[in-house]
């Protein structure tokens, strides 16, 4: 895995072995922060549910001026860190070693990203209706999970399908 764009442009990350995080793969990577576009220049970035932290990453590298970090799994946890680390962003990272449910409602961000691991599809709804009220909610899902047009406060404006994957962007009512 390595940083599409930005500063740390081509820089490899660390991964975790096995199939417990479920990285975003670089396409989709790379047509969220196209969507994103001047938005994520100097913003506050959560990278919910964060596994190696590729996208917080991504949105440091291009431009955010601070990312939140949430994951639950030490081991994560740690290849964040050391991924953090080896670009010299510590300075501008958080990592809560936390579920998300439990975590999120402590930080506010301008865009928020949550992308659970397929058994935690239940936490949808919880955890968006959890989120301090950012400008933007984007949510990583499976094409065949269908999301409701509504959480809380929060509207979807924008879907986008890219195989099995799909990203959909919630704003404030």
């Amino acid at each position: 895995m390595r940083v599409i764009a930005g500063e740390f442009r081509s820089r490899r990350l660390k991964t975790l072995p096995g199939l417990e995080t479920r990285p975003t793969p670089d396409r989709l990577r790379e047509t969220l922060f196209d969507i994103l576009g001047a938005r994520i220049e100097a913003s506050v970035f959560l990278d919910g549910y964060a596994g190696t932290g590729a996208v917080g990453i991504e949105a440091l590298s291009r431009g955010a001026s601070r990312c939140i970090f949430l994951e639950r799994g030490k081991a994560a946890a740690k290849v964040i860190a050391e991924n953090l680390a080896s670009l010299g962003l510590e300075d501008r990272a958080v990592i809560e070693q936390a579920p998300a449910l439990a975590a999120i409602h402590r930080y506010a961000a301008d865009i928020v990203f949550l992308d659970p691991p397929y058994r935690l599809e239940n936490e949808y709804a919880t955890v968006m209706g959890l989120v301090k009220p950012p400008r933007l909610v984007i949510v990583q899902h499976s094409v065949r999970m269908l999301l409701a047009d509504a959480y809380g406060q929060l509207r979807r404006t924008r879907a986008v399908k890219q195989g099995d994957n799909a990203l959909s962007f919630y704003s404030p009512m």
